[in-house]
Parts: structure tokens; sequence; C-alpha cells
């Protein structure tokens, strides 16, 4: 739990993490680029939580920074259309927007689909 608050602090800027409460595992195979490995499993622990709606200072790496990372609120419908474009027309695409585009998908059609 504290290294779930840790990175969401640092990546976001997040204040007040509260109701804290797992909502899955995503687990993924990858090609490795190290010398005597061919592939390595990652797994992602998704939880969900409540925060202040203002966000405070961030702490990103120096390579975070440089590729234009921020936080920002994003509506949800929003973020699936700008990844799915992504991924149709880029060739620079990360490795981990197929990941992150599997839970915003998640997130509409489990935890929204509830809200309403």
């Amino acid at each position: 739990m504290e290294g779930l608050i840790r990175e969401l602090t640092e990546e976001t800027g997040a204040q007040n993490i509260r109701n804290v409460e797992a909502f899955g595992l995503y687990e993924e195979f990858r090609p490795w680029y190290k010398d005597g490995f061919d592939v390595m499993q990652m797994k992602s622990y998704c939880y969900t939580c409540e925060i202040d709606e203002e966000l405070g200072e961030t702490s990103l790496e120096d390579y975070e920074v440089k590729n234009g990372m921020k936080a920002v609120w994003i509506n949800v419908h929003d973020a699936i259309k700008h990844n799915l474009d992504t991924i149709k027309s880029s060739d620079k695409k990360g490795m981990s927007i197929d990941r992150e585009t599997f839970l915003l998908l998640l997130i509409r059609d489990e935890l929204l689909a509830v809200s309403k």
C-alpha cells in the first residue's frame, strides 16, 4: 500500500489518497533485450482510490520530463480515443499503451457502468 501511495503521489501529485481498494491484476509477457533472456513477465496490480481534485507537485524523473509527461485530468473516453488513435497511427508508441488501453476500457465498462 505504501508503494502505491508513494508512486501515485510522485507520478501525479495526488493528495489525500484514501479508500484504496484492489481492482485487479494485469499480467503480460514481453520480449526482453538482456542477454540470456527472451521474455520477461510483468505484473501490474491495479487499484481504485479517491484523491483530492487538485493535484500537487509531481516528482517525475528526468526521462519522464523529457518525454513530455505531466499529470492532467482527462475524460476516460477521450483517453481511450487518444490511445486507440496512437496505436493505429504511430510507430513510436510504447509497449505499455496496450496495457493502459485495456485497463481504460475495463474502467469504462466495469466502474463507470456501475456508477450510472
